[in-house]
């Protein structure tokens, strides 16, 4: 990464608001702004959107960054300043949607901060700060991303999110540390299957055969499913006949910045079904 990195500590210092108060980080010679992807659940023969995750779309000189290349490119000191920047603009700008009864899923890297008290902390210091950004515990989801990481301090910071209220949910199911193991360990309240193994496993003519009976397992277990990445109308019958709780693509919807109006209108899924590398644009 090119540029200066923004060492200081304090995120409050490094968010500012546009013209219309929509809030945006600023990290070196980049400027980071909420985008928020929505998740839908079957509801009859419609799709409806019952939640958004917060994702950060990186701008330099006016121009977007793509999120991997910006977060690969911050320096080991800063992740924990830009990953909590990062949560704390999709929590302030949450309230933009202007839509009542949604839920914000937000990722947690366990690798970035693994202290225990300092994690402990931070997690504190966001749920004492929730009511001021219109939100409360119960709306939250914090996805555990697929790194590595030391069992305690996961079950740790598990424990106190469970206690506030925060939900669960392990993401990228199928890669990395996302096992069968962690979700015995932390016992979530969500799975997201990771996109591109699931795409992957639509390949094979028997997908939808084979993949009932592991969202059946992972109900079984009282979680509920999301199926991620859903980017055609086969990934999308495979998830459906598989019986899954939880869409979430590029084919449904893509990810829109902050601010940006939101269409609350059910998608049906006949529609969808017939569609093949057309995404239907939920924000107008």
């Amino acid at each position: 990464m090119t540029g200066r990195p923004d060492r200081r500590r304090n995120v409050g210092e490094a968010i500012f608001a546009d013209e219309v108060g929509i809030e945006y980080g600023v990290y070196g010679a980049f400027r980071l702004r909420s985008a928020y992807q929505p998740i839908f659940a079957p509801r009859g023969r419609f799709l409806k959107a019952v939640a958004v995750e917060g994702l950060i779309e990186p701008h330099r000189a006016g121009r977007p960054v793509a999120p991997p290349a910006f977060f690969e490119g911050v320096p080991m000191p800063d992740r924990l300043f830009v990953e909590t920047m990062c949560r704390v603009l999709h929590l302030r700008n949450f309230r933009n949607i202007g839509v009542e009864g949604l839920d914000l899923f937000f990722n947690y890297n366990p690798l970035i901060n693994d202290h225990p008290g300092r994690a402990l902390a931070e997690i504190r210091l966001m749920t004492r700060h929730l009511a001021e950004f219109d939100l409360h515990p119960g709306m939250l989801i914090c996805e555990i991303t697929e790194q590595a990481a030391d069992d305690k301090v996961l079950v740790s910071l598990v424990r106190e999110m469970r206690r506030d209220g925060i939900r669960i949910a392990i993401d990228d199911f199928g890669t990395g540390h996302s096992t069968e193991e962690r979700v015995a360990l932390v016992q979530p309240d969500i799975v997201k299957i990771d996109g591109v193994w699931f795409a992957e496993f639509c390949r094979h003519a028997a997908a939808e055969r084979f993949f009932r009976p592991l969202v059946s397992a992972l109900h079984d277990r009282g979680t509920k499913v999301l199926v991620e990445g859903i980017e055609q109308s086969t990934h999308l019958r495979v998830a459906l006949d598989g019986g899954v709780d939880l869409l979430q693509g590029y084919h449904l919807a893509r990810p829109a910045l902050a601010g940006t109006v939101f269409d609350e209108e059910p998608l049906p899924i006949d529609m969808l079904l017939g569609m093949d590398n057309k995404v239907v644009p939920l924000f107008g």
